[in-house]
């Protein structure tokens, strides 16, 4: 099956060539970076290592997600993977193989139930992530351990779950549209590094803050949608 790598991306000069290099070449079709409006090297660097850019100028996670999405919309299977190194991009067969194998529809790379290097997750980020699975499970019934970014789909899924969110909460509206449309989700157990930099999310207080309030609203607008 035709794999495509999609790495959002914004001012990781420092770490991107060594995420796009790590990248198992032959196990993927394509992989893009996509380049949410840095003002640094970012957009060089990850071409030099071999990555195909693509700019998106609108601001926001979830619209660099849906942008590198629809230049991978010809493969069988997106992963979709930070680019500033917490991420262990040759551990991709772990997330992508339950797709390609068609045992599941979504796996999500699991930090919490995995391995954390020390330091690699803050403990507020830990318990917010934990808060939000629990939310998924009571009000979805879902059995996940984390809502982390390393994840893999089957394109056609991904396309059919029509995303909507372009900031924080494109990870979790993911994974509730998954539950409502029937798709099979698992997590699976991932190493998670420190990050190169700082987060954009929990490495700062207006990130922290904006990441727990989408996460936790976007779950209560999709339960009540009809």
């Amino acid at each position: 099956m035709k794999i495509s790598v999609v790495i959002p991306t914004l001012n990781e000069a420092e770490a991107i060539g060594e995420v796009v290099s790590a990248v198992p070449k032959d196990r993927v079709h394509d992989i893009f970076v996509v380049d949410n409006g840095s003002m640094d090297d970012t957009a060089k660097q990850a071409s030099l290592a071999g990555a195909r850019v693509i700019h998106e100028p609108r601001r926001g996670y979830g619209a660099a997600c849906k942008a590198g999405a629809k230049a991978a919309r010809d493969s069988d299977i997106i992963v979709f993977l930070d680019g500033d190194r917490s991420d262990d991009p040759r551990q991709l067969d772990a997330i992508a193989t339950p797709v390609v194998q068609d045992r599941a529809d979504l796996i999500i790379g699991s930090r919490i139930g995995g391995v954390l290097e020390k330091g690699a997750m803050p403990l507020h980020g830990q318990l917010g992530n934990h808060l939000i699975v629990l939310l998924l499970h009571l009000l979805y019934r879902v059995n996940i351990t984390d809502i982390g970014s390393f994840r893999a789909i089957k394109t056609d899924a991904l396309f059919d779950l029509k995303m909507e969110q372009m900031t924080y909460g494109w990870p979790v509206e993911m994974v509730v549209k998954a539950v409502r449309k029937g798709l099979r989700i698992q997590s699976v157990p991932i190493t998670y590094r420190r990050r190169i930099g700082v987060s954009k999310v929990t490495g700062t207080v207006k990130g922290s803050i904006m990441a727990a309030y989408y996460m936790f609203l976007v779950p209560l607008k999709y339960f009540w949608k009809v």
